[in-house]
């Protein structure tokens, strides 16, 4: 095995182990998205979701850092905004060096388009989603960014009563459409740059099982959506919190 190819493997058997099995088509696309732009899933430079990969928003700023990207600005869009309807449009623009053109990306979030965890935060959404174009403009990258998904960001419509499921399918799966909860999981970790393994002890804990995939979907739901709430309200609270299941971790072999 050469040196190269090592970085590679280990970025493959990090997506296979958070991801399960991805098939030898998604695994030939990261194969290519970490030779070519130099993505790195244990960073969390990309997610995938819904069968489909994306990029993240840290995971273009870090590509914009290698490139050695001149500089980026932003501008809220004033006629087309509504502070009142908390409705924001921004403008981005990226330059790649010194002298060269600039790359321009909008990006737009109102409370129809973001999720209710992060009400309040709209201005931030729309700039995120702006830069986010327009650093996807200017290096040539044709995934779509996470923080750009609709599915993700619109509040979710109600769903009909289902049955209780302790099985790792029935607390992992989609129901009517929405993205797998471990995908909705592994979502929240990478926007609020949260440890994952922290994070699966405090879930198990939650649910009172040995380990997350033991617990039910109602469970893993209610579980999402306290941590999703925790992390928009106070996020140094809940790393206090995470960091309490730090040490018997540790002390395992």
């Amino acid at each position: 095995m050469s040196r190269k190819s090592l970085p590679v493997r280990t970025e493959l058997a990090i997506a296979r182990e958070t991801w399960g099995d991805l098939g030898k088509a998604k695994l030939a696309e990261l194969r290519s998205l970490v030779q070519e732009i130099g993505v790195s899933v244990a960073l969390g430079d990309v997610c995938f979701l819904e069968r489909s990969w994306y990029i993240t928003h840290a995971g273009l700023l870090r590509l914009a850092h290698r490139k050695r990207c001149a500089g980026i600005m932003t501008n809220i869009e004033e006629h087309a905004s509504d502070p009142l309807t908390h409705r924001w449009v921004f403008r981005a623009f990226v330059y790649t060096c010194p002298n060269s053109a600039r790359f321009v990306g909008y990006g737009d979030a109102d409370p129809s388009n973001t999720s209710p965890f992060v009400r309040g935060c709209e201005m931030r959404v729309a700039e995120t989603r702006a830069v986010n174009r327009a650093l996807r403009k200017a290096y040539g990258i044709g995934l779509c960014s996470v923080e750009e998904l609709g599915s993700f960001s619109a509040p979710q419509m109600p769903v009909s009563p289902r049955p209780r499921s302790n099985s790792h399918e029935g607390a992992n799966g989609s129901s009517n459409g929405q993205p797998r909860l471990r995908d909705q999981l592994c979502l929240l970790i990478r926007q609020h740059d949260l440890d994952p393994t922290l994070v699966k002890a405090y879930a198990a804990d939650f649910c009172g099982t040995a380990t997350l995939k033991d617990a039910s979907r109602d469970l893993v739901e209610s579980f999402i959506t306290q941590l999703a709430a925790a992390a928009s309200k106070d996020r140094n609270a809940l790393v206090c919190k995470l960091n309490s299941y730090a040490k018997p971790m540790e002390a395992n072999p």
